[in-house]
């Protein structure tokens, strides 16, 4: 997790205050305080650190952390040459209303300074809410702002429940808001590659000159010895042949300089160190024809098609100078070439005798005093861009357009002589060309048209931004890699920068911001060797990286919506909560990132990431003031938020080795507030919650010993609370055991019936346990001595069931039915306990009437007044807020608010905000594709059937079970995690989350009903009556 934000404590501003330039000096001693405010600038030291308050001429407020910086509130709205980042508009983690929050200015928040100076004048340090206030209400610029939000304000600062305020606690709370904006920023850009690479050894032999991609789909690689290599674009070798002649007695051996395919004609173009570019069939390799007799070496080749049979080849050489041909009629003339004699079995043509046709146009001029390093004809501009070690001329831009060429645009080079000696070539117009001149020169470079953005990296390891019309200094500088840069590549769709040093070291960039997004180093890579020739391609959405080894660095992937879903998280959310103090609700993802929601408008109002490092994050609680926030992880520990800024306030876990968490709560006790949680350690874990922080890190209270002599043998899934002081827990063997807080022993237990073996010896026979995924008290009946035979406990198990159990008296079974063919996940109660809503591992949800249900053992089912599908994969959290509303959060990454009635109010993360007191703003654009998913997900389900009926497990008596599959594949994301397998009773044989999440979704009956929405005001209003 980010140390930054770790603990409130580090980040505190003191009351010691310094001179920023000659903007801003604040003094505070204990027996003397002078304040001098003068200027646009407002600085507090922490213990480590120093924030800096500053307001841009447009009046944006920021606060900084040196050397970042960070946006606070928004005055106006900023000018285009301003570099720092918007968080508002561009991560919309905001409501239509303007908060507090982002309405100070740096005058109000001087104000606001002066304000607490007077208060301390008189002794008083700390602000309650009355005086906190006035103080805000005197702010020039926050006249009008609504009550309702300077106590949301001060309640967020306040997430202690003090009742009092002081200024560093403000200042902490401005800065931890704002780096978690700027992670959140920096998150939603991120990309990656997959490591470690997928890696292909090579023979040993010549290295690899250049690698492309052609339109056909193969990757085909050229070794200095003239081997060619056919892959696929997943590194299969497909085919390979060797081109240039061996070397024999009387012949010299050739050697290949580079390649380029020209895809239009099937052809192979290859440059030779003999002075030879030779045309191959690109399908099989053989040879067509060659132009021989060039001035010199060409270095580096291009191509590109211009037209109807036309084309240009462009080679830079080893003296310095760019080369073209001009090609009309490109078919025939290869034709006519292939009939001429041949040298070394290759048609032959030498470059003079070619020039002489008028369908060839040849130019040539010296623009390098160096090797040319690379060259390329990019025809959106239309220019040639070439690149050598020459400082001087290290790369230069010539304006050519083929189709509109005249002869003073190029100077020509004078007719050679016989003997075929060089003479020196005329430097270009400087008129027609840009010349760059870059420290110790220019090893490759792209440029994209669509930014018009020029990139080039070289020796120096850096790579410069350029606008291709200002040679004169580049528009940034992005640094990072510790060798020479040998390879860039410019993904204009992407926004993103890939560059290979001669290290093997890649990395992404993001332009816009001009930061490093991602390093891939070799040890990390996997990838050895020294490094020959590199390709990023974004078909296939990878590097290639040529040394000893052929590797390909894929780009992590974002699981794609289907059609037109909405997602609220790019992971899976595990679960979800509801915060009355703030109306606010809370879910927490996969991969670790807490978002938070208004519930009114269904916007984004706050996130964070990395809450527990990489891990899952599996149950969150709120304290009983719903100010701060308790989430468990599979890192097996607990930590307490104020999720409004994201400061981890505390960190609650075991010494050594923690195992996965699963459930958790809070528990108010007397006078005394405790954390409670179970997971994967068979033991219930209780943290005290103290009034003062007293440390950073907190350990478990000892263990009851009830607990570690009678506890639970296996895995406790899951948690709940009956007031005054009683827990119920439920674990993966289908225990269930009551606990009695005060006295810290068993009041008594319940074991669901386990399924038989069955009879067949075959080794494939699996037993699957009955589970208890959810467990809730009825608070109403609970320790009600009229009620004392009246059920008073709900449990879920894997197969569908919802069991009723009294506690009283030793406890007894009451009755139980089955609510689902699917198991049922979650269970949830309105607060008068009247109605009972079940979700199923499908993504259904079951509303029962249960007012008078299980007062006595029952025979039949109770009345089941609604039910709809929700979401189209397993639900991981169901609640019930006001008795008015369901909250859902989904392993198909969407949380949704749903009306009591089963009526779709909307997705959180849609773009359009709803009011949840208007019905007719209850659109949602994913409703109707819910239900397609739905008739789509019965007819593959109807195939699959039919496929695989005599390939399906019966275990026992049951029906013939099928695969349950529906919604976005959250098992790819996160392997070990995503794993699904029939978990047998060891604990040994867990492999991750999921496990208990799906431990039988393989062996699952579904049967869905027809869809219908009942309307349960009547159930609801004849309880209300009752």
């Amino acid at each position: 997790m980010d140390q930054g934000r770790h603990i409130g404590g580090e980040r505190r501003v003191s009351e010691s205050y310094m001179v920023v330039g000659r903007l801003v000096s604040l003094s505070i001693s204990a027996h003397r305080q002078e304040n001098t405010i003068d200027g646009r600038s407002i600085t507090g030291t922490t213990h480590s650190h120093t924030f800096i308050f500053t307001q841009t001429p447009t009046g944006k407020l920021t606060v900084s952390k040196s050397p970042v910086l960070y946006v606070f509130g928004l005055w106006d709205e900023p000018s285009a040459e301003e570099t720092i980042v918007n968080t508002e508009r561009t991560n919309k983690l905001h409501t239509e209303r303007l908060l507090i929050e982002k309405m100070v200015s740096i005058d109000d928040l001087k104000q606001i300074k002066l304000a607490y100076d007077e208060f301390a004048k008189a002794g008083i340090d700390k602000l309650d809410y009355s005086q906190f206030k006035s103080v805000v209400e005197n702010c020039p610029g926050l006249k009008g702002v609504k009550e309702s939000h300077i106590k949301q304000l001060f309640m967020k600062i306040d997430f202690t429940c003090d009742g009092k305020i002081e200024w560093h606690e403000f200042c902490t709370y401005v800065y931890l808001e704002n780096e978690a904006k700027e992670e959140t920023l920096r998150r939603s850009k991120m990309a990656a590659f997959v490591l470690p690479a997928k890696v292909k050894f090579l023979k040993h032999g010549k290295p690899v000159k250049r690698i492309h991609l052609p339109s056909n789909g193969n990757v085909v690689t050229l070794r200095e010895d003239g081997t060619v290599h056919f892959w696929t674009p997943e590194l299969h070798l497909k085919s390979k042949k060797k081109v240039l002649p061996e070397r024999t007695v009387v012949r010299k051996p050739k050697w290949a300089t580079d390649f380029v395919p020209m895809p239009e004609y099937d052809k192979l173009i290859i440059g030779t160190a003999s002075r030879e570019i030779q045309f191959y069939e690109l399908s099989s390799l053989e040879p067509c024809c060659q132009l021989s007799e060039l001035e010199t070496v060409p270095s580096h080749l291009d191509y590109c098609s211009t037209g109807s049979d036309e084309c240009i080849i462009v080679y830079g050489d080893t003296q310095g100078c760019v080369n073209i041909l001009l090609i009309t009629s490109i078919r025939e003339k290869l034709r006519l070439w292939k009939r001429l004699p041949q040298v070394d079995d290759m048609p032959n043509v030498s470059l003079d005798r070619a020039i002489m046709s008028p369908e060839i146009t040849f130019i040539r001029w010296k623009v390098h005093q160096d090797c040319v390093s690379k060259v390329k004809y990019f025809q959106s501009i239309p220019a040639i861009v070439s690149s050598s070690a020459h400082e001087e001329s290290a790369l230069v831009i010539g304006l050519f357009h083929p189709s509109t060429y005249m002869q003073e645009q190029m100077i020509a080079l004078p007719k050679v002589s016989e003997k075929r000696k060089s003479t020196k070539v005329p430097q270009k117009a400087t008129r027609e060309q840009t010349i760059f001149t870059v420290s110790k020169g220019v090893m490759t470079f792209d440029f994209c048209e669509k930014q018009n953005l020029l990139v080039t990296g070289g020796m120096d390891t850096l790579l410069r931004m350029w606008n291709r019309h200002v040679p004169t200094r580049p528009r940034g500088i992005l640094k990072g890699h510790k060798a020479p840069v040998s390879y860039l590549c410019i993904s204009s769709e992407e926004g993103h920068i890939y560059s290979v040093s001669k290290d093997k070291t890649a990395k992404i960039w993001h332009i816009k911001d001009e930061m490093c997004l991602f390093t891939a180093n070799p040890d990390a890579s996997n990838i050895r060797g020294e490094l020959s020739a590199c390709l990023y391609s974004s078909a296939v959405k990878g590097l290639y990286i040529v040394s000893d080894s052929l590797a390909l660095l894929s780009l992590q992937t974002k699981p794609q919506p289907k059609g037109n879903q909405i997602l609220s998280h790019e992971e899976p959310v595990l679960c979800c909560g509801y915060s009355e103090e703030f109306k606010q609700v809370v879910s927490c993802s996969q991969g670790s990132v807490v978002k938070v929601w208004d519930v009114e408008t269904g916007a984004q109002m706050f996130e964070f990431g990395g809450a527990h490092g990489k891990s899952a994050i599996t149950c969150i609680a709120f304290d009983s003031s719903g100010r701060r926030l308790v989430t468990g992880g599979i890192d097996g520990c607990l930590k307490m938020w104020n999720f409004n800024n994201g400061q981890c306030v505390k960190i609650l876990k075991k010494d050594g080795k923690c195992d996965q968490i699963c459930d958790c709560l809070y528990l108010k006790l007397h006078r005394k507030a405790f954390v409670v949680s179970v997971g994967w350690d068979r033991r219930i874990d209780i943290y005290e919650d103290f009034k003062e922080e007293t440390q950073k890190t907190q350990r478990p209270k000892h263990s009851w010993q009830d607990d570690v002599r009678n506890g639970h043998k296996e895995d406790i899934l899951c948690i709940s609370q009956c007031p005054p002081h009683h827990l119920a827990t439920g674990s993966y063997d289908g225990e269930i055991i009551i606990w009695n807080v005060v006295s810290e022993r068993i009041l008594c237990r319940f074991q669901i019936a386990q399924p038989t073996p069955p009879q067949s010896s075959s080794s494939f026979s699996v037993i699957h346990p009955t589970t208890i995924p959810s467990l809730i008290f009825l608070k109403t009946r609970a320790f009600v001595q009229e009620l004392s035979t009246a059920a008073c406990l709900l449990s879920s198990d894997s197969k569908g069931h919802i069991h009723f159990w009294s506690i009283l008296n030793g406890g007894n079974f009451i009755t139980s039915f089955q609510a689902s063919q699917q198991a049922i996940k979650k269970l949830a109660l309105t607060s008068d306990d009247s109605v009972l809503f079940a979700s199923d591992f499908a993504g259904y949800i079951y509303a029962y009437n249960i007012k008078q249900y299980a007062l006595k053992p029952e025979k039949n089912p109770p009345e089941k007044v609604n039910f709809w599908r929700a979401h189209t994969d397993n639900i991981s959290s169901l609640k019930i807020i006001e008795d008015r509303y369901v909250l859902t959060s989904s392993w198909d990454f969407s949380m949704r608010l749903w009306s009591i009635h089963g009526e779709l109010i909307g997705t959180f993360g849609q773009n359009e905000k709803w009011c949840i007191d208007t019905p007719s703003s209850r659109r949602h654009p994913s409703q109707p594709n819910l239900e397609r998913e739905t008739e789509s997900f019965i007819k593959s389900d109807e195939a699959k059937n039919e496929k695989s009926e005599s390939a399906v497990l019966n275990i026992d008596s049951d029906p013939p079970m099928i695969n349950l599959e529906d919604g976005p594949n959250s098992s790819s994301l996160l392997p070990e995690l995503g794993k699904r397998q029939c978990r047998p009773k060891r604990t040994s044989d867990r492999k991750g989350l999921r496990d208990y999440l799906s431990f039988e979704d393989s062996d699952f009956i579904f049967t869905l009903p027809t869809i219908k929405k009942p309307d349960l005001s009547k159930v609801l209003s004849n309880n209300a009556d009752d």
